[in-house]
Formats: C-alpha cells, sequence, structure tokens
C-alpha cells in the first residue's frame, strides 16, 4: 500500500483525487478540471463570444463606427487565448488541492476489491488505495457512429477546442446542445457549417424553444440536413484539414447522399465512464444499457460507502454546476451534520446557440406529462431586444415562455427565454423559482426598461395550442 492522503482541514479527513484522461482517438488529451473546464463549458462560451464579437462588428457600422479594412478571423489566435486562459485554470486547481491538503494523482483509478482501489499513471506505474468512502465522478465521453472511418478521420468536441487548424467546412453530425453550439460558433466565425440530424433538435429540452432555435440558424445561413445519419467516412485527401467524403443513410427509405467536407464533427451523445473502473468487482450496479449508476435521492449506490456524482447519474441533469451542488451538499450531509439533498428540477442551464436558450424548471412536454395538460397554464411572447433595433435585424426572434401550475395558484413550474445575454437573465429567475414565485407576483414585478428580461414581468398571451411533439 502507498502511503496514506493527508487530512483536509475543514472536516479533518483525509482526501485523495484520481484524475485521468484517456486521450481521444486523435491523441488529444488535457489537464486538471474536467470536461466543463478543458473541453466543455468554458471553451466553449469562449468561441461562442468570438462569434459573438463578429456578429457585434456588423451591427456597429449603424450604429457609426467607421472601418475600412477587412475583417477577418484567425482561428489560432482564438484556439491559443483560450488554452492558455485552460491552463491557468488547471494550474490554479492543482494549487486549490495543495492549499487544501488533498492528495493529487494523475492516474487512473479502478476498484479491485471491497474499499480499494488501483491507481495506474501513465506510465503504467500501480499503487494500491483504501479508503473508508468513495465518490465517482468520472463523467462521460463523447460517442462515436461506430462506421469506417469515424474515429479516423473525425473528431470530437474533445479535439475542436484545441484544434491546431482552422476546421474549414464543417459538418456537424448530431441534434444535441453540444452539436448545436459548436455549429452555431463555427458559422459565426465565417466557416461553412452543415449540421445533419436524425430526428428532432435538443431532446429533452422544450421542443418549441428548440424548433425555433433550429429555425434561427437556418436563417442565418447554417444548413441543416434532416432524418439523415452517416454510414460511412473516407478520407479524400490529406492536411489541415484535408478533404473527407461523408456518405450517409436516409432513417426514412433507403436514399444515400454524399458530401464533401474538410472536417466531420460528432456531436450524438456522450457515454458514462463507468465500464471500465471495476464497478463489477465491488458490486456496484450499473444501467447496462447506458452505463449509468442509479444512486438514491443522497446520491448513494447499492453499496454503502460507494458514492456517485454528476453526468453518470442515471435520470439526473448532465450539468456541472448541479455535480457541485450535489458532491458540496453529499460532503455536509457525511461529515457536517446537515441534511439538505441536491434539488435536480429546479436547476437554471444555458443553451449558447446562436440565439441563447435559458431554461429553469420543466419544458412544456414535462409540465403536461407531470401535472397533465388541463392543470398548466402556458404564457408566451415574442420581443425584439432595444439592441438589434439600430441595426434592424431578427425581429421578433427572441422569445419568452412561462408555464404555470394552475392546481397550486398558478406557481412558475418552468421559465424559458431565447434570446441575448439567456443565461444572466435565466439565473436570476432560477431563485425566484426556488422560493415558489407565481405568476402574479411575476405580474407584479416592476421590469427593468429597457432590457430583454423585462419580457417577463409583461407577458400575457395565453398559448392555447400544444407544442407537444
Amino acid at each position: 500500500m502507498s502511503a496514506p492522503p493527508r487530512p483536509n482541514p475543514k472536516y479533518e479527513k483525509k482526501v485523495m483525487v484520481l484524475d485521468f484522461v484517456t486521450p481521444t482517438p486523435l491523441g488529444n488529451s488535457w489537464g486538471l478540471g474536467g470536461t466543463c473546464v478543458n473541453v466543455g463549458c468554458i471553451p466553449k462560451k469562449l468561441m461562442h463570444q468570438a462569434a459573438l464579437l463578429g456578429q457585434a462588428l456588423q451591427d456597429s457600422r449603424k450604429y457609426g463606427w467607421q472601418f475600412t479594412e477587412e475583417v477577418k478571423h484567425n482561428w489560432m489566435t482564438m484556439t491559443e487565448s483560450v488554452q492558455n486562459y485552460i491552463g491557468s485554470l488547471n494550474w490554479g486547481y492543482r494549487v486549490a488541492l495543495r492549499e487544501k491538503n488533498v492528495t493529487y494523482e494523475n492516474a487512473y483509478g479502478e476498484f479491485v476489491g471491497p474499499h480499494t482501489v488501483k491507481a495506474t499513471n501513465k506510465r503504467g506505474v500501480e499503487k494500491l488505495y483504501t479508503a473508508e468512502r468513495f465518490l465517482i465522478a468520472t463523467g462521460e465521453r463523447p460517442r462515436y457512429l461506430d462506421i469506417p472511418g469515424d474515429k479516423e478521420y473525425c473528431i470530437s468536441s474533445d479535439d475542436l477546442f484545441s484544434l491546431p487548424y482552422c476546421p474549414g467546412k464543417t459538418l456537424v453530425v448530431g441534434a444535441s446542445y453540444v452539436a448545436l453550439e459548436c455549429a452555431g460558433f463555427l458559422a459565426g466565425l465565417g466557416l461553412d457549417v452543415t449540421v445533419m440530424v436524425r430526428s428532432i433538435l435538443l431532446r429533452g429540452f422544450d421542443q418549441d424553444i428548440a424548433n425555433k432555435i433550429g429555425e434561427y440558424m437556418e436563417e442565418h445561413g447554417i444548413n441543416f440536413i434532416r432524418e439523415f445519419v452517416p454510414i460511412k467516412v473516407e478520407q479524400i485527401e490529406e492536411g489541415t484539414p484535408g478533404r473527407l467524403r461523408v456518405t450517409a443513410k436516409s432513417t426514412k427509405g433507403n436514399q444515400i447522399i454524399e458530401g464533401e467536407y474538410n472536417t466531420v464533427l460528432l456531436a450524438i451523445g456522450r457515454d458514462a465512464c463507468t465500464r471500465k473502473i471495476g464497478l463489477d468487482k465491488v458490486g456496484v450496479k450499473i444501467n447496462e444499457k447506458t452505463g449509468k449508476i442509479p444512486v438514491n435521492d443522497e446520491e448513494q449506490t447499492n453499496v454503502p460507502y460507494i458514492y456517485a456524482v454528476g453526468d453518470i447519474l442515471q435520470d439526473k441533469l448532465e450539468l456541472t454546476p448541479v455535480a457541485i451542488q450535489a458532491g458540496r451538499l453529499l460532503v455536509q450531509r457525511l461529515y457536517g451534520g446537515a441534511t439538505s439533498k441536491c434539488d435536480y428540477v429546479n436547476v437554471p442551464t444555458t443553451v449558447f446557440t446562436p440565439l441563447e436558450y435559458g431554461a429553469c424548471g420543466y419544458s412544456e412536454e414535462a409540465a403536461v406529462e407531470k401535472f397533465g395538460e388541463e392543470n398548466i397554464e402556458v404564457y408566451h411572447s415574442n420581443f425584439w431586444p432595444l439592441e438589434w433595433t439600430v441595426p434592424s435585424r431578427d425581429n421578433n426572434k427572441c422569445y419568452a415562455k412561462i408555464i404555470c401550475n394552475i392546481q397550486d395558484n398558478e406557481r412558475v413550474i418552468g421559465f424559458h427565454v431565447l434570446g441575448p445575454n439567456a443565461g444572466e437573465v435565466t439565473q436570476g429567475f432560477a431563485a425566484a423559482i426556488k422560493c415558489g414565485i407565481t405568476k402574479e407576483q411575476l405580474d407584479n414585478t416592476i421590469g427593468i426598461h429597457p432590457v430583454c428580461a423585462e419580457v417577463s414581468s409583461a407577458i400575457q398571451i395565453l398559448c392555447f395550442s400544444s407544442s407537444i411533439i
């Protein structure tokens, strides 16, 4: 056995973190901090901002800014800046762990017996550690299509944010938030982008909003190939980028199509990293189909001394702040005498598509399923941000929707907004929803004029037609 971890000063517990990144099929890996910091939320939001700045440049002429030089985007400058910032975060986490007396090992953890894990570093050196309790937070990795050429020639979001060349003409395969966000900022940087969609957009999100996002992206030059899936990817020409031929088949029939692209980005979902960490050795049950781990309402698996948080949980939201909150509350319950449990329903989130989508609570579809269509009231409204009026663009493309429970004094159970700074808008309403705000209280809240969030206190239009897909 190796030396035991050092005690953490807050609860006087010895803590160890095992963190290891298995390289992508193209050989990419990254530093401490997980998906969100390295290949998720942080670089995604920064590249989304790069695209918004491009739009702001176009708008600026109508606001009096004069410039004659041709404006171009430099992919390498952007990625270098993004990676430099991520590197600073990696270092910050290392320092924080050291300051908190947390033992850190850059090694792959695997259960080998009761209360025992084996840690294997990149040189193949193995060590055994024992612990009173274990917390699994291994997250997920992008899924591949299992077709000829996918791992050889395609990239995933794990590769995109540090790609050492501009991707050029890009095919994005998928309809997830990752797919649409990446397609959105790539198009915003001036690239030719096509999205290939198997069925619906943004499964699990409010479909009324999802369809509006798709329409907006199409109107802004992003091509959509609907109800097709790739069956083969071939390399026509090597290069950075090279040229690829994609063969795709209809999901509704036998039609076959082909297209040529410089880059193919797969964003078709993610698989839980649970099948190769020895859970069978200690009896932790997983969903055999998805790899997800069922837990009780205190994040405890069927093995009492093993807990889990994050994207690997069955039937829970796949969001970094949710994992952080669940982990924090778990530790407070285990060692601090607290009793609070994580709320997995009233969780605010934002999809950073070109037109941002903020949501908290139930989608319309989920509300109908939970409470019954006769027991919910839906209010909605289009709006036009003041900032967009001067450049005269996208009139009435922004949208807000409030879902209320009639049987509970019209308590707001779902908030959805489609527009600029949707995340900033939604965060505040999330606190109000946690406090049980009603439609009447929302109506009696004075709006800040003239901002987008003002629409929430002025929505009086009932939505009579169901948007259930």
